[in-house]
């Protein structure tokens, strides 16, 4: 993870010591010249929406918003500008503004950005018209155009001064949609530019540095960086100053003109010392509901039947933010307290085989025309459907030897034949072009020895927690995780993974799916805590076995509560099952 200590761009003295290349200009120009919305990540934001976060952040009718300033970095066509435009109009009709002093009053109130440049254009007639119709001449509505619009890349363009309010929704873009040196000069800047960032993390870490003390960003945008690896600096970024003051959890509510992919959320972040957080979950989309919400998230305090709850810790360092029940919130921090995470018992989570080009190396293992030491038996999510493994017969070709590396074809002329007959796919695929005379390997090593272990499979995505005992005779594919262990028996622990503690582990950190869907991915499954097996005794290991190979999840259930010792409170979080 990158250093947190490094300043940004923006905290130097002089960002325009710093010359932009030629090929970032390019790359820049070319994005907003001819790039189309879905390459700008532009997704239109319901009114209601716009209204509901304006009032989150307070920027409201009654404050002399002519005298504060806001910010919105990414305002395409409008859909948070006008909403802006027109509440700042209304408050300073309301403070006795005067039309004739209107280019000095109102010069500093507002700053938009957007890099398209037609839609730019069109944006700005649109509000100097609105500006004229508010009785102001035209030169000096052109003139306030002007001075509040900058057409251009916020990440790379200079502002002057910082502001009180920043809002919008910034653009959803994912990394190999960045031109090359366009994303090279993001990651030069942006210290939160890490991993597989998508293009709003900078867009929150650039407005955070241009917040106000006091000031307060509120942004709709995608949630996975809240919980997810690429997120982590971004998250510890804002617990070295700021506050998460609200989270709205916005997933399958209609909060955009479109339905998108992305699983969105409301933060309201601000410059102010770190509190407890404000969270409600999936508000309806109407404006007398979001507005008694935003009153409710911004009250001294919390009515008895409010539908607002708060939390406090939610930001700490890096580390993923959890949002969920305070009930379910404190057995989560009473197990991590008291019990070792699953690697740390004896147990290793992996993830099967991905070969990059799964028509030519996987088949039907009899059909495989390669030397027999060549292919292993595959295990798919087909194969686990009805919770036992019940193969369908596919294999995958194994191009490397036992000591790692690729086995000469000279010694396997079935295997190279076959190869040499699909060379064309293979060798496109990325990791072939990047080291030619390795085009035959498969994405992941293959590790032959993997096969004769027992091991618990868990598919990538599912409603539920589904794990299937597979005695040590297939290979995983790479949509199944295993999990191995030379000290729990997998039975045993087949059940603490099928029981609704695992169930809260992965849900607590993982991202959202769609339709309720959790991702049972390694980095989630690492994180749930077991005791050692020497310290459970001989009748709850016969009851966790005896659980598992029934596969009744409420069994699993009543063994595992009594192994963590729940209480009736605990047990109650989790649905109150396993009594």
């Amino acid at each position: 993870m990158s250093s947190l200590t490094q300043l940004n761009l923006f905290e130097l003295p002089d960002a325009s010591a710093f010359p932009r290349p030629v090929a970032v200009g390019n790359a820049v120009e070319a994005l907003a010249s001819n790039s189309t919305v879905e390459a700008r990540g532009a997704v239109f934001t319901r009114v209601e929406v716009v209204d509901f976060i304006l009032d989150l952040v307070g920027y409201v009718a009654g404050e002399p918003l002519h005298l504060r300033r806001i910010l919105e970095p990414s305002f395409g066509a409008g859909d948070f500008l006008f909403p802006i435009v027109e509440r700042l109009l209304g408050a300073w009709r309301a403070y006795g503004g005067n039309v004739a002093l209107a280019e000095a009053e109102l010069r500093n109130a507002v700053c938009g950005v957007e890099l398209h440049r037609e839609t730019f254009v069109s944006t700005r007639k649109a509000v100097v018209n609105r500006l004229v119709k508010e009785g102001i001449s035209q030169t000096v509505a052109c003139g306030l155009a002007d001075q509040w619009l900058i057409q251009g890349d916020f990440l790379l363009e200079r502002q002057n001064g910082c502001f009180d309010f920043v809002v919008g929704n910034p653009p959803y873009i994912r990394q190999e949609l960045i031109p090359a040196p366009l994303l090279s000069e993001y990651r030069r800047r942006y210290q939160t530019m890490y991993d597989r960032a998508d293009i709003y993390i900078p867009f929150i870490e650039r407005s955070l540095s241009l917040l106000n003390q006091g000031g307060n960003l509120g942004f709709i945008c995608a949630d996975r960086w809240m919980k997810n690896r690429y997120g982590g600096p971004l998250r510890e970024l804002i617990s070295t100053g700021f506050h998460l003051k609200a989270y709205v959890d916005m997933v399958d509510t209609n909060a955009f003109h479109a339905e998108v992919s992305a699983y969105p959320a409301i933060t309201v972040i601000s410059r102010t010392k770190a509190g407890p957080t404000r969270i409600t979950h999936r508000p309806k989309i109407e404006k007398v509901a979001l507005s008694h919400v935003a009153v409710e998230i911004n009250s001294a305090t919390l009515a008895k039947d409010s539908c607002v709850r708060e939390i406090a810790g939610v930001v700490n360092g890096s580390d993923p933010w959890l949002l969920e029940a305070c009930d379910q919130m404190s057995l989560i921090r009473r197990l991590e307290s008291q019990f070792p995470v699953l690697e740390q018992v004896g147990c290793k989570v992996g993830i099967g085989v991905a070969t990059g080009a799964d028509k030519v190396f996987i088949g039907s293992f009899e059909a495989l025309k390669v030397e027999p030491d060549r292919k292993l038996p595959l295990v798919t999510t087909r194969d686990i459907q009805s919770g036992e493994v019940i193969w369908q017969g596919k294999g995958v070709i194994n191009p490397f030897a036992k000591d790692g590396s690729l086995v000469d074809l000279r010694d396997y002329p079935r295997l190279a034949k076959y190869l040499e007959s699909h060379k064309a796919i293979i060798a496109k695929r990325h990791c072939a072009l990047k080291k030619p005379s390795n085009w035959y390997r498969t994405i992941d090593r293959i590790w032959p020895e993997l096969t004769s272990k027992p091991k618990l499979l868990i598919p990538d995505i599912k409603g539920e927690t589904h794990v299937v005992f597979e005695p040590g005779q297939f290979y995983p594919h790479h949509n199944l995780y295993y999990v191995v262990s030379d000290t729990w028996d997998l039975r045993a622990l087949q059940a603490v993974l099928l029981s609704s503690i695992a169930k809260l582990f992965v849900k607590t950190y993982s991202t959202k799916m769609r339709g309720g869907y959790l991702r049972f991915q390694a980095q989630y499954l690492r994180r749930i805590r077991i005791p050692l097996w020497q310290d459970v005794s001989l009748n709850q290991r016969q009851e966790l076995i005896s659980a598992a190979a029934s596969r009744d999840r409420d069994a699993c259930n009543r063994a595992v509560f009594k192994l963590y010792k729940l209480n009736e409170q605990e047990r109650c979080a989790l649905g109150g099952k396993g009594e």
